[in-house]
């Protein structure tokens, strides 16, 4: 029975420390070498046991003996790569590290990823890194529980009242969370491990944490099975070399096997032309005929072409079919889409799965999610929806952007939202659709009448009668043709017969715009010449319905709504404002 390593995955907000603690654990600098100090691609490090036994001490003076041969780590650029890490049945991660700036708390990102790993069943501890930023914070001890008692009075007070404020809003995301040395029941309770990791203060506990967990509840799950099953992440150029990066979680992998990746039409069947591992603590791969899960590896192929992110493989003995009914169920699983709704696009399988899944909690329905660009057939799709689903002629896509055919395609009628932060994503669309839906509300309410409010231009009389033709100014609402209109006296003047512009005919004057108008059966000089406003003649039913959704209505509309109802009055029409 051999026991591989737990795969553990490194999340949390930007910038607050996870790449360090990963540096911390394996003693190296790659913040330093990042581009603004930000992750730019998911990196594997494996730390062997015996590195895990120098970094943690107190393992040896306790004379533990570690069942796992080490742990595979893995650091995430953002959220997009933290939710690839998905397999058939749960997460692909077997444990989380989830990294909180103690000074900041908990950010919509971090939020975000709790969601992810509740959402995945994931345990997870909680690393309350930058300790270090506290005032007066000094290192007192390699003890962290004997450090914190040590700090002064004034450091201690502070430290406390950060931590239980994160205790608190723990507790509304339905966490019953505490220090690490206050844990009784880790079934039930979420640890939390203060430390730094500029300063490596917490390690040795986060790490004894780590070999804790693994030894006592990971053991059956980390039984290796003969099949191998890994997860592609991501798809690699070098020079003129295509890399599959990708994560092998079960079994054992042969170079000389022949594998099958999933695809969303038929499995693509490959051999391996040369296989690559993860070096014990480094970002280099070094060949290798055969390995064994978990392990970061990296293939290069003999066919790549069409190979997604986040799409599962195994290896391939003449059982297509068998492989089918297995990649149809996980992907099907992962794709449920729905009779209506948005389009959706994202890099990655699990990226898409992850968005599926948030926005079906806040009741936003898909009708079709794809991976890769956004194209024209997707555009035609939010198109159909404007007659029947106006609300959701909507295209949503996660780290993904045009391709040069739907770059040229016109858009103007649809809308399409771009974001590489899931939860921003999700802000925006709520925000589009609660906005359109005003729109679409709007639109019906003003079209049972169209309210306006007209100044007479008397210096642009074109035609004093049959019909009458002349310059008008929309100062408020909207002016259609067949609007009625009357005075401010309330007498009816006509119905609007056309609206001009420069010898153009307009279907509708907006407010602020200077057109022409013919109104038939009125005699300007005899009926307007002393009339400075027009106003649209609406019935005591329009007026309330217009009444009851004034908050859909300008100030200006509200206004001319108000003084419409003052002419009506005077005509001792009853009508209340």
């Amino acid at each position: 029975m051999t026991i591989r390593q737990p795969i553990i995955t490194i999340a949390g907000h930007v910038d607050h420390g996870k790449t360090t603690i990963l540096d911390s654990i394996r003693k190296t600098s790659v913040q330093e070498k990042e581009a603004g100090g930000i992750t730019q691609k998911i990196s594997f490090t494996k730390v062997p046991i015996e590195n895990i036994s120098k970094l943690c001490p107190i393992l040896n003076e306790k004379k533990i003996k570690l069942d796992i041969p080490g742990f595979l780590f893995i650091d995430t650029p953002g959220h997009a790569a933290f939710s690839n890490l998905r397999k058939r049945g749960g997460s692909l991660a077997d444990l989380a590290i989830l990294v909180i700036d103690i000074n900041e708390g908990i950010m919509p990102q971090t939020a975000e990823v709790i969601e992810i790993l509740k959402l995945n069943k994931t345990p997870f501890i909680v690393a309350l890194n930058k300790i270090d930023n506290i005032s007066g914070w000094r290192k007192q001890d390699e003890d962290m529980k004997k450090s914190i008692e040590l700090q002064s009075t004034n450091t201690k007070q502070q430290f406390q009242e950060k931590l239980f404020t994160l205790m608190g809003s723990l507790h509304h995301h339905g966490f019953n969370a505490k220090p690490y040395y206050e844990v009784t029941d880790y079934k039930s309770q979420l640890a939390l491990i203060p430390c730094s990791g500029k300063t490596g203060e917490g390690i040795n506990e986060l790490l004894m944490m780590f070999c804790g967990l693994s030894q006592k509840f990971l053991k059956q799950k980390l039984i290796l099975e003969e099949k191998p099953k890994g997860v592609i992440l991501e798809i690699k150029k070098e020079k003129t070399m295509q890399y599959a990066e990708a994560i092998l979680y079960d079994g054992n992998l042969s170079s000389k096997d022949e594998i099958a990746i999933a695809s969303f039409d038929e499995p693509i069947i490959t051999k391996i032309r040369v296989l690559e591992e993860i070096m014990p603590i480094s970002n280099k791969f070094k060949p290798i005929s055969e390995t064994s899960a978990a392990n970061g590896i990296r293939m290069q192929l003999i066919n790549s072409k069409e190979i997604l992110p986040g799409m599962p493989f195994t290896i391939f003995e003449n059982n297509l079919k068998e492989i089918q009914q297995e990649f149809q169920k996980e992907i099907g699983e992962k794709l449920k889409t729905d009779k209506k709704g948005i389009i959706i696009k994202a890099d990655s399988l699990g990226s898409l799965e992850a968005l599926i899944t948030l926005l079906k909690q806040k009741k936003i329905n898909v009708i079709k999610a794809g991976i890769g660009k956004i194209n024209k057939k997707d555009i035609i799709s939010a198109q159909t929806n404007l007659k029947e689903d106006p609300i959701n002629a909507i295209i949503l896509g996660f780290n993904v952007e045009e391709d040069n055919e739907a770059k040229e395609t016109n858009t103007s009628n649809i809308k399409i939202i771009k974001e590489e932060v899931i939860y921003k994503l999700i802000e925006k669309i709520l925000e589009y659709q609660e906005q359109k839906q005003s729109e679409i509300k709007r639109e019906k309410i003003l079209g049972l009448a169209k309210i306006c409010k007209l100044k007479i231009l008397p210096e642009y009389v074109f035609r004093n009668s049959n019909p009458a033709v002349f310059g008008i100014k929309v100062e408020a609402g909207k002016l259609k043709p067949n609007t009625p209109l009357i005075n401010t006296e309330g007498k009816t003047i006509a119905k609007v017969k056309a609206i001009q512009d420069k010898n153009k005919t307009l279907e509708q004057a907006g407010q602020g715009t200077e057109v022409a108008i013919s109104l038939p059966g009125t005699m300007f000089d005899r009926q307007l010449a002393d009339t400075d406003y027009l106003y649209s003649d609406i019935s005591e039913y329009q007026f309330k319905e217009f009444k009851k959704n004034k908050e859909l209505l300008t100030q200006e509309e509200i206004q001319t709504l108000q003084k419409i109802a003052e002419i009506k009055r005077k005509e001792k029409v009853t009508w209340g404002v």
